[in-house]
């Protein structure tokens, strides 16, 4: 019995000096990793200039380089009317027109849009003077909650100008006529802004108001 318990004994002392061993092995590597991690983390951001014609004023801003369009036009102009849903382009919360376009102002960098000119929904209207888009989605309850609403909206306008322009859509099934506003072209082209509060049926009815069509 007393040789067993040596035995074991002197197998535990093997096992923990191999432990240790290896531990302070492993420490080295833990603690550059940190100090590499800390370093990185102090590192200054790097600023760029940028200017931006947003809503008919021009604002020059000096910005982080990785900083969005969404964050400069929220963060640092505080046009808060743009909303940050998914922060992923999946939502078009988000939506803007940048120089006529309509994109999703999470996924692209301020500091490559020099000189653009961008409208949110601030420059569409204003309470005393709406636009035509913001009328019909109040006539037309085309929102609930109102968080999608300013994307919905900017999305909405740019969709009708682009059926003006005779830019075809995925269901459009003459690509050599010109389209029309039709529930299915809309529905299709306003795919890519999500209502959760499900107010589809009013959005489609608000902007066929706009388009001309009877609703």
């Amino acid at each position: 019995m007393i040789e067993c318990n040596h035995i074991n004994a002197g197998r535990r002392g093997v096992l923990i000096a191999g432990a240790l061993s290896a531990t302070a092995a492993a420490v080295p590597g833990v603690a550059g990793a940190a100090q590499a991690v800390n370093t990185a983390g102090q590192a200054p951001p790097v600023l760029m200039k940028v200017s931006l014609d947003v809503n008919g004023r021009r604002h020059s801003l000096e910005l982080d380089t990785r900083t969005t369009l969404l964050d400069a036009l929220r963060e640092h102009l505080h046009l808060t009317g743009t909303k940050k849903g998914c922060d992923h382009g999946q939502c078009g919360a988000c939506t803007i027109m940048l120089d006529g376009q309509r994109i999703n102002a999470c996924l692209t960098l301020a500091v490559m849009h020099d000189g653009a000119k961008v409208t949110t929904i601030e420059g569409l209207g204003t309470p005393e003077k709406l636009h035509p888009m913001q009328a019909a989605f109040i006539a037309h309850d085309g929102y609930q909650c109102g968080y999608c609403t300013p994307g919905q909206i900017c999305s909405a306008v740019a969709a009708l100008g682009e059926i003006r322009q005779g830019i075809p859509s995925h269901v459009s099934i003459d690509l050599n006529a010109a389209p029309q506003a039709t529930p299915e072209e809309l529905r299709e082209r306003m795919s890519g802004n999500i209502c959760r509060c499900g107010a589809y049926s009013n959005i489609i009815e608000a902007i066929t108001e706009v388009a001309g069509r009877p609703a």
